[in-house]
């Protein structure tokens, strides 16, 4: 039997999976670790901590499965959207942390280039907008206030691509995670963009000149490394790719119109296009899966499963202390016996889950959250279905800014994540989007993915296979005509909410950071 591993480093940790090629787990192992926070909107990591991490969860997993070295095949690595990128120099040491998605702090560098870059031309290239979470804004960011160190970087590396360097000694970049710095790659060309690099002030040799697809090769493994993980020399290092694209591709979404939620602490909506487009106000970047041809485009609520879980802890404690006493294993199970009593629309509170500022598609770092439509009639079941309505109504907006002038989107959404556990939300999304609802029997994870893109890489899978993922789709719930009008209304609500308040929260976000 023939065997592969797939990593995904996360942000809080990395996980490996040994799998077969029908992609059965064998053994897994996952490592924990923070990130770093110096000061408040910075997060940022030393690349040691990934690299370490990796090791020791493919060491393990090597060790844990008792699987021959020479079965096992090629290993890829999936990480998160790596910002910045690692600044390393000449002999290839990191110069500095990277600046990871969650970091905010480059706010000067969005407003230079709101002002001195042609915005239309940057969309035009590159299908991205201008935003804080963008790697080239972050990039800017370095080379204003880290003079030194950028003087001395040579490339700019994404998270799996400094990994596989030190892996196999190649430096390569994926698509997917070349697209993503957004800014600094021409979508049409699949290549960095020139033009924007100069207008920009980038140097284009920070940009390693070898992108590849994510199922490509990029090495062989190095003996010395090969040693410390129980694998052969020679192992296959495959490229991999940004977690997000890589674990919709688990989810089986390869092709265009096929789209996906992943609902856990936060929320990211994406589906597969072909035509880029930058005024939806989403991400667009090449896809994991036929790169050269398809995009993934994607966009997220900050804060989906903490706004239910900062909603529980803070104001449901005579829940919690009910459901010990009832012998209820989850308190979320006696909140939505009590929020399913209400009707659609919580009786008129409408909630925004903007906790954390908010992403796509209002990209407003100074957005709060708040309730509306409160009177003494309402209780906490009412605020409860109300939090979970408006994470579905922001997944809609979402859903409609990425449908704009797109081919038309299945009717299928599947929804992964820890929403998935919880009927209420599946049926409320259901009513919500209009869209059948339907979440995965096997655990979708971007470890999973990565295995998947191995044993694409290996050859050990055909590209139908690869197409079909290792999934089996289940489907969950079905929109209800009464409830999906009342929502209708309700959406309206939620989508001028927030312009009419825009306002109001940045003045409140101005007094409360003087």
């Amino acid at each position: 039997m023939e065997y592969i591993i797939g990593v995904d480093i996360g942000t809080q940790s990395t996980k490996a999976l040994l799998v077969d090629r029908a992609g059965a787990i064998i053994a897994q192992h996952a490592q924990g670790y923070q990130v770093d926070t110096p000061k408040p909107l910075w997060a940022e990591q030393w690349p040691d901590v990934w690299y370490r991490a990796v090791l020791t969860c493919v060491r393990e997993v090597v060790a844990k499965s008792g699987v021959a070295a020479a079965d096992i095949k090629a290993i890829c690595v999936s990480s998160l959207y790596g910002g910045s990128g690692i600044p390393v120099d000449e002999a290839m040491q990191p110069l500095h942390p990277c600046l990871i998605w969650m970091d905010r702090r480059a706010t000067e560098e969005v407003e230079w280039v709101t002002q001195q870059i042609d915005l239309e031309r940057l969309h035009a290239v590159t299908s991205n907008g201008v935003d804080s979470y963008y790697g080239y804004t972050k990039m800017l960011w370095l080379k204003n206030h880290q003079p030194a160190i950028w003087e001395r970087t040579r490339y700019l590396l994404p998270p799996n691509s400094y990994i596989n360097y030190l892996l196999c000694g190649e430096v390569a970049v994926d698509h997917s995670s070349a697209g993503n710095i957004g800014g600094v790659y021409d979508m049409a060309a699949r290549n960095w963009s020139g033009e924007m690099l100069d207008a920009l002030g980038i140097p284009a040799r920070m940009m390693p000149q070898r992108l590849v697809d994510s199922s490509e090769v990029v090495g062989p493994l190095l003996p010395a490394i090969a040693e410390q993980l129980g694998l052969l020399a020679g192992t296959k290092v495959v490229a991999g790719g940004v977690d997000a694209a890589v674990a919709t591709l688990a989810a089986g979404v390869s092709r265009a119109g096929q789209h996906v939620a992943m609902i856990g602490t936060s929320m990211c909506w994406g589906t597969i296009r072909q035509q880029a487009e930058a005024s939806h106000g989403l991400i667009s970047m090449p896809h994991v899966f036929n790169s050269q041809h398809d995009l993934y485009v994607f966009g997220g609520a900050i804060t989906a499963g903490a706004s239910v879980s900062w909603f529980r802890d803070a104001f449901c404690q005579a829940d919690i202390d009910e459901a010990k006493r009832q012998g209820y294993g989850d308190v979320h199970q006696l909140m939505e016996e009590n929020a399913a009593k209400v009707p659609p629309g919580a009786d008129g509170v409408l909630f925004l889950p903007y906790l954390m500022g908010e992403r796509s598609p209002i990209w407003d770092a100074k957005a709060s959250g708040a309730f509306l439509g409160l009177n003494l009639y309402h209780g906490r079941a009412h605020l409860y279905r109300a939090v979970l309505e408006g994470v579905s109504f922001a997944l809609k907006h979402n859903i409609d800014a990425g449908s704009q002038g797109a081919a038309t989107l299945d009717d299928k959404l599947i929804v992964v994540g820890g929403a998935a556990h919880s009927p209420l939300w599946m049926q409320i999304i259901a009513d919500i989007t209009g869209y059948q609802v339907y979440t995965i029997a096997e655990n979708v994870e971007a470890a999973l993915g990565a295995a998947l893109l191995a044993a694409l890489g290996a050859g050990l899978i055909s590209r139908e296979t690869a197409q079909q993922g290792w999934v089996t789709l289940v489907p969950r719930s079905t929109p209800q005509a009464e409830a999906s009008a009342a929502y209708r209304r309700a959406f309206g609500r939620y989508r001028d909410a927030y312009p009419a308040l825009q306002g109001l929260m940045h003045r409140i976000h101005h007094d409360h950071q003087e």
